[in-house]
């Protein structure tokens, strides 16, 4: 049988939590490491919705992308969402790992992989790591194309129907930045690096003013969609390492964000 530290140890492979920021709470957060598992259910977040159909389909245990709780508690009641769900699922025995922004730096995590699905070449950290690859990416195209084809290629891959973005539909594209997301902190880096464009989940307006004065375009193609991307990719990988396991992404999560 699998256990719980055994499917820990093969995420920490995958997403060393070196990687993660200094606030982050990543690794296993709820559970017990000797705990047995038959099912694995993989989210971008644990939410009501997602929580009840882990309950549902009987999961032992849940890989979030973004953690529960980021910040320490120091009460865990049912006064609070973050509190009821985390006393439902130890009362389920579910046992829950974060992977966050490890997964969003590591050698083939989120940002890595949209990068290649954009067709980058030499693909490097927007801000290296000491012990790793490092936060974000950024390569270039074999040619130039536009910002509005660029918008039309995260489009794609993201499977997404709308973005936003700031610049001219015409200006030209070579360089590439992607960071998945909130990426307010990637603008400057990407700028610096010399690209032409940078692909974030979410930015303030601020930030997106910046980007429009210095000339670099900026897609936003929405922060649920920048990181579900990655939990369809972990559970494929997670599938393939484990295929005695039952595995799947969470089918109740939606983004919460609707267009009017």
């Amino acid at each position: 049988m699998i256990t719980v530290e055994q499917i820990a140890g093969f995420l920490q492979r995958l997403a060393p939590p070196r990687l993660a920021e200094e606030w982050d709470n990543v690794g296993l957060l709820v559970g017990d490491r000797e705990s047995q598992v038959q099912r694995v259910m993989i989210c971008l977040t644990a939410t009501p919705a997602t929580v009840a159909e882990a309950i549902q389909r009987k999961a032992d245990l849940i890989i979030s992308h973004h953690p529960l709780p980021l910040k320490p508690l120091r009460r865990i009641t049912a006064d609070t969402t973050a509190g009821r769900l985390l006393l439902e699922l130890i009362a389920a025995r579910i046992a829950l790992y974060s992977m966050h922004t490890a997964f969003d730096s590591a050698r083939d995590g989120i940002n890595q992989r949209i990068a290649a699905g954009l067709s980058l070449r030499g693909i490097t950290p927007l801000r290296p790591h000491p012990e790793g690859l490092g936060a974000g990416r950024f390569g270039w195209l074999e040619e130039a194309i536009t910002l509005a084809d660029m918008v039309q290629r995260v489009k794609s891959l993201l499977s997404v129907e709308y973005v936003q973005y700031v610049g001219a539909p015409q200006q030209a594209v070579r360089t590439v930045g992607v960071a998945c997301g909130a990426a307010d902190d990637f603008v400057q880096l990407a700028r610096d690096a010399g690209c032409d464009c940078l692909v974030v989940g979410e930015s303030r307006y601020h930030t997106a003013l910046e980007a429009e004065a210095a000339g670099m375009g900026l897609i936003l193609a929405g922060h649920f969609a920048s990181e579900r991307f990655g939990v369809r990719l972990l559970a494929a990988m997670l599938a393939k390492q484990f295929p005695q396991l039952e595995i799947w992404a969470a089918q109740n999560e939606r983004d919460p964000i609707r267009r009017g």
